[in-house]
């Protein structure tokens, strides 16, 4: 076994499969260096702030392929001015390679005007303001859909919707004040139905209901009679009610003599006036209850305390016993005495008894 594997035809083809092998993977790296300029390397130049026709023309000159990019709006710089690149300046890369640069563009990139049109002014302001256009003048002008955006204007022209406009421009839009008051209504007796809606629609009125006489519908039909009536004073926004035929309204006098009767009912004002009597009226009799009486108050008198006189006494005599005292008894008057008609006698000496005063200790001197 082993010595069949040494056998000198498989070596042989062994060694020729190896230098075969060696022989492609030395021509792949020799190719690949020839293809990719291998060892050669250029710097980079810099193109920043330069315009992007400088730009351009340097890359050319150098060798180097180039992308611009003017996606990004900056008004601090000027238009078309390089504001960025990769790979930055001084990089060194292989000739033809790729340089992406970003340019100043002229203006913001156009923006797609949303479709507000007859939405409330509130949220199509909003939306405007979302997409990057800035409102500038209010114009309200009458019209039945209050406060409704009506329609968008730039430079003074009307813009659809879908239309492009460059970011942040100036628009001015037209927004519904309401119907007006008190608007004749215009005559339309003797125009085509076509004349008739325009007429109507330029008055802000409304076209109600259409009744052609041969059920044909056809707009060139001859407007014979209308409800209500020109000249009679309405609010815009209201319908009008339409009869068409393809007869003129001389030859259907029949016909508006009997839509009169109906429409136009007259009153009538020559009976006098009719007078009514009316129920004479009482002031109805006042329940009002008496006034009350104001009861007088009492006034209770003040009692003041009775006062005492201070009783007098009189001095001790010298040489009077502790138990005794100079004030003298009063007299009474003897019980026989007192008739049934007698006043009582007076007593003399102090009106009220006073207590008996203790003597004072006398102080012995021993000398």
């Amino acid at each position: 076994m082993l010595k069949s594997l040494f056998n000198w035809k498989v070596l042989l083809n062994l060694a020729v499969a190896i230098g075969i092998f060696v022989g492609l993977v030395w021509l792949t790296f020799r190719w690949l260096e020839y293809h990719t300029n291998h060892g050669q390397e250029i710097p980079v130049p810099n193109v920043i702030n330069k315009s992007v026709y400088d730009a351009v023309k340097i890359l050319e000159d150098t060798g180097l392929e180039y992308e611009v990019d003017s996606a990004e709006y900056n008004p601090k710089y000027k238009p078309f001015q390089v504001l960025k690149m990769y790979p930055m300046s001084s990089s060194r890369v292989k000739p033809g390679s790729l340089v992406r640069i970003v340019v100043n563009p002229r203006s913001w990139a156009p923006i797609t005007v949303p479709d507000v049109i007859n939405k409330y002014s509130g949220l199509a302001f909003q939306r405007l303001d979302q997409v990057g256009l800035k409102i500038g003048d209010t114009i309200y002008e009458p019209s039945i859909q209050k406060d409704a955006l009506l329609r968008i204007l730039y430079k003074g022209n009307a813009v659809n919707p879908g239309s492009r406009l460059p970011r942040f421009s100036v628009i001015d839009v037209v927004v519904g004040s309401g119907p007006m008051r008190n608007i004749s209504i215009p005559s339309v007796v003797g125009l085509s139905v076509k004349e008739a809606r325009a007429v109507i629609a330029k008055s802000l009125f409304e076209v109600g209901l259409i009744e052609y006489e041969d059920g044909s519908k056809d707009e060139s039909d001859i407007i014979y009679y209308q409800d209500p009536a020109s000249g009679d004073i309405r609010d815009q926004g209201m319908q009008i009610d339409l009869w068409a035929s393809k007869r003129t309204p001389a030859e259907l006098r029949a016909k508006v003599e009997q839509l009169n009767s109906i429409y136009r009912m007259k009153v009538d004002t020559s009976l006098p006036p009719v007078y009514y009597d009316e129920v004479p009226s009482y002031p109805e009799p006042s329940y009002d209850p008496p006034a009350a009486v104001p009861v007088p108050k009492k006034e209770i008198p003040k009692s003041e305390p009775a006062k005492t006189e201070p009783a007098k006494t009189n001095s001790a005599a010298t040489g009077a016993k502790p138990g005794g005292t100079g004030a003298e008894k009063p007299k009474s008057t003897a019980p026989g005495s007192q008739g049934s008609g007698s006043k009582p006698a007076t007593t003399t000496g102090n009106a009220t008894q006073q207590p008996v005063q203790k003597p004072k200790a006398k102080k012995v001197v021993v000398e």
